[in-house]
């Protein structure tokens, strides 16, 4: 008896340690953009990872609902609205991490630490080249400006980017200010707010508008789509207040029961190495200020973003929201 009870805890011991490094991962991001990094590291250290895809909101009230119970270790989610929205809800965990603090900028992390940016994406002014003269472009705030009356076309006010976008014009101007800004941008539509980004330059394409404002991956999407096409993105300059950025982000979830391996995941996914696979996968911008971005979004030419820290676009997002609909901004 005692002869079967030891050769049968050999067998269960070599299972204990896989247990205990296998990392959980709750991702707002899809399936497509993550599992290469996720394959990269399983591959290069041992520790495997599985994985939950689902909408922020939903992996949100999931980890509320679990709380202490969760088997999830780290959340990875698209907007600094959403990632300093989990942060206030108790959802993550602060992290003390020298390499993150090294190979993550000040203004794309969170000040108490519960999130970090891992790749940055442009919220910028695309036009039609065939219509517009480059030199008419000057800011966010200028496509207030009557010249853009019946050309400017604009995606949906309920979207978390153009939440950030309007907190962050807030966070600069004020909100009196703001809203006259957002006020003559309404005055300006071709028509209705669209649903989508892609909607925007497909409308801009088709000449309903000239002018409008997208993520830039979306316009990078296109060029593999149509090379030919002749939208083009405008960077505001820094004498402008730059161009508007915002993050995809991780923070490790208060209750992780892997803690201490949740941290050197999230610490690799800032490498150099991982960041190039981020950015070539995403068509964004790194985090990490030592690597370039893609051929394709180095095509675009280079800008200068504005630095104020994004955990602002989560402070005011409800008042963005409240004066987007007080300006009839739909």
């Amino acid at each position: 008896m005692g002869r079967l009870f030891l050769c049968w805890l050999t067998l269960l011991l070599p299972l204990a340690p896989l247990s205990a490094e296998t990392l959980t991962v709750y991702s707002a991001r899809s399936e497509e953009l993550i599992k290469p990094l996720f394959d990269l590291y399983e591959k290069q250290t041992g520790h495997s990872i599985q994985y939950t895809t689902d909408k922020a909101k939903g992996l949100l009230r999931r980890l509320k609902a679990e709380g202490r119970h969760s088997p999830a270790d780290l959340l990875i989610t698209v907007d600094a609205g959403n990632l300093w929205f989990a942060a206030n809800q108790g959802v993550l965990a602060e992290v003390e991490s020298e390499i993150l603090q090294r190979n993550i900028p000040a203004y794309l992390r969170d000040p108490e630490n519960r999130w970090f940016g891992l790749s940055v994406r442009a919220r910028t002014i695309i036009y039609n080249s065939h219509k517009v003269d480059q030199d008419d472009l000057i800011s966010y705030e200028r496509l207030a400006d009557s010249q853009w009356q019946g050309r400017l076309c604009l995606r949906t006010s309920k979207k978390v980017y153009n939440h950030s976008l309007v907190a962050m014009l807030i966070n600069r101007h004020g909100a009196r200010k703001t809203e006259d800004i957002i006020r003559g941008w309404v005055a300006n539509l071709a028509r209705q707010p669209m649903s989508s980004d892609v909607a925007v330059m497909a409308a801009i394409e088709n000449g309903i508008c000239d002018i409008g404002i997208v993520n830039s991956y979306y316009f990078g999407r296109l060029q593999k789509q149509n090379p030919g096409t002749h939208l083009a993105l405008f960077w505001p300059a820094i004498e402008h207040n730059g161009v508007h950025v915002n993050v995809s982000g991780a923070g490790v979830t208060r209750y992780a029961p892997h803690r201490e391996q949740a941290i050197r995941f999230l610490e690799w996914l800032s490498s150099e190495q991982a960041q190039h696979l981020l950015a070539r996968l995403n068509m964004e911008y790194p985090v990490h200020p030592q690597v370039a971005p893609s051929d394709l979004v180095r095509s675009w030419g280079a800008f200068d973003a504005d630095t104020s820290n994004l955990s602002q676009a989560g402070k005011l997002q409800k008042y963005a929201v409240r004066l987007m609909q007080r300006a009839g901004y739909r």
